[in-house]
């Protein structure tokens, strides 16, 4: 097994669901923004954050970005007390 240093490249699916229990709490508004910029490239119109509940340092810090990034809407989902965020890109197509 190897170390993993800071700076190691890691791959993610941009499947429109991104958990972000896996990351250093200093790495996820790095890791949200990419990720985000690669889902709207990829053309997806919808994506969920999984950040858990906790005491909402998380969801804090992903809503302040969130807020910062223009053409998107973001709520908690629905099942919010799991810990989740929606964001949608806005002006896309509904098909």
């Amino acid at each position: 097994m190897s170390d993993h240093t800071r700076d190691e490249i890691v791959e993610l699916p941009i499947d429109g669901v991104l958990d972000l229990h896996a990351f250093a709490p200093r790495d996820v508004v790095a890791v949200v923004e990419d990720y985000l910029a690669a889902a709207r490239e990829k053309g997806l119109r919808e994506v969920r954050l999984i950040h858990g509940r906790g005491v909402g340092a998380q969801r804090a810090a992903i809503h302040r970005l969130l807020r910062s990034l223009p053409a998107i809407e973001f709520w908690d989902a629905p099942e919010s007390h799991l810990g989740a965020t929606i964001v949608r890109f806005a002006g896309r197509d509904e098909t």
